[in-house]
């Protein structure tokens, strides 16, 4: 796609320049497999080199089992919807992420996932997508006055959209603030994602079922922050069930599966909650700082999609399909460049064949949306900011090369909570508000669980006539 296909088919961005957002260095090909392990620690993105970037299919050793990782969109086609089944999650991820969202809807498998999926279902249906959206206006609205009144120009954005994520999070599910409960959330998160999210050697060599050292201090962890999410939960049952449900609370607890009619348990409610809180918002922060940054990067981008926020209400139009092209373009071209997740991994189950290599169980499939948006066989100047990509008219992109969300059976089911509350922010933001990089403007991405930046970078919020 050349942008001046792009242009042309949506009518926006004649005389933009377009910025190449920083990506990590990556390590030298051939390297020992000890400095890759290190370096998953680190930040895994540098773990890929440039070959990744090229070639449709990688294969290669991982402790002792074979590893491909799939730029082919026939092969993840075949690896995570026609023969999904075949494929769970790997022993390392449940280690990591276990703790800290139990057997929610992320960690189910078989019988399990499907009773939850059927179940939970209701609770994300487009009904509620309005009540996501007039949340995300008013919250937004209401930071930006406290940021006004307090005479701040200078802020971290990161941690503003953490914040105003988490609270949009608390009220869709709670109906209520979670201000009293934020510092001690942040704290649990924010330490778990510096200290116990990075993969140790162990957690990816030991066999299923084998504890690494590692769990110790990430079940401590996590039975503080469960204890934290219950607290949360048995004040709010204490309001009592709505019918209708007024938030995704009433939803959930009133669900049952239409196959078989039983509910969700205490157990498995307080495991969908968990894992609501930290999905539903750590990534929706992710995708709004990321969507900053490269507008920051783009003046002209930024200033276009300035006058399409001040032209409707956003609470409305987040709704709407075709309300916000430009702001949901910018989103989708954030997603593509820095994708929240930014690795699906998968072990196999049973003996496959995907692009001509034969699997056997145990081996690894990588399907990387870091690399695979940036892949040079599927995308034109893959490493530059072109939000026009996703504009109406724009040539369309193959449905297993853009994977923000994941595909098949286990996309996110809040894929669109997540983008219509993002539209929300960034249009009531940028309605009152130019944004500008204040010192240094390289920031580099880094990955353990999600797609962090490197720093954090200071923003001078600059008051829209």
């Amino acid at each position: 796609m050349t942008a001046a296909t792009l242009a042309d088919g949506a009518g926006h961005g004649v005389g933009w320049v377009l910025p190449r957002p920083p990506r990590p260095r990556p390590l030298p090909v051939p390297r020992p497999q000890w400095r890759t392990l290190l370096q998953l620690r680190r930040n895994a993105l540098s773990t890929w080199g440039e070959p990744a970037y090229r070639e449709p299919v990688l294969a290669g050793p991982f402790l002792g089992r074979q590893s491909l990782l799939l730029n082919e969109p026939a092969a993840i086609r075949r690896v995570l919807v026609d023969n999904a089944g075949a494929y769970g999650r790997t022993p390392a991820t449940l280690r990591i992420l276990h703790p800290m969202i139990g057997d929610g809807l992320f960690l189910a498998e078989g019988e399990a996932w499907r009773f939850q999926r059927r179940t939970a279902a209701p609770a994300f249906a487009p009904r509620s997508l309005g009540l996501v959206a007039a949340i995300a206006t008013r919250r937004t609205a209401a930071a930006l006055d406290r940021l006004e009144r307090e005479g701040r120009r200078i802020v971290d954005l990161l941690a503003l959209f953490q914040e105003l994520a988490l609270e949009i999070a608390g009220e869709a599910l709670f109906s209520q603030t979670l201000e009293p409960y934020t510092r001690r959330l942040r704290e649990r998160l924010d330490r778990y994602a510096t200290r116990l999210a990075r993969p140790s050697p162990l957690d990816l060599a030991l066999p299923r079922g084998w504890p690494s050292p590692a769990e110790v201090l990430r079940r401590r962890l996590g039975r503080s922050w469960f204890a934290l999410v219950a607290e949360i939960v048995a004040e709010r049952r204490a309001r009592g069930v709505a019918d209708p449900p007024a938030d995704l609370f009433d939803a959930l607890v009133s669900a049952r599966d239409p196959e078989t009619g039983r509910g969700f348990s205490e157990r498995e409610l307080l495991d969908q909650i968990a894992t609501f809180l930290i999905a539903g918002h750590e990534t929706t922060a992710l995708a709004l700082f990321w969507s900053a940054y490269l507008l920051a990067l783009a003046a002209e981008v930024q200033e276009e999609a300035a006058k399409e926020a001040s032209g409707r209400a956003p609470a409305t139009g987040a709704t709407e399909a075709g309300a916000f092209p430009l702001l949901r373009a910018v989103l989708q071209e954030a997603l593509r460049l820095y994708p929240p997740a930014f690795t699906i991994v998968r072990e196999a189950r049973e003996a496959d064949e995907v692009a001509g290599h034969a699997l056997a169980a145990g081996d690894l499939v990588v399907v990387a949306p870091w690399v695979l948006h940036r892949h040079e066989r599927l995308w034109s100047e893959p490493d530059r900011f072109d939000p026009r990509r996703f504009l109406p008219g724009a040539p369309a992109v193959d449905r297993f090369a853009y994977l923000p969300f994941g595909i098949g059976p286990r996309v996110c089911i809040g894929a669109q909570f997540a983008l219509v509350e993002a539209c929300a922010v960034l249009t009531v933001l940028l309605a009152r508000h130019r944004l500008e990089l204040v010192g240094p403007r390289r920031v580099l991405p880094v990955a353990v669980v999600t797609t962090h930046p490197d720093r954090r970078p200071a923003f001078r919020l600059r008051p829209r006539p």
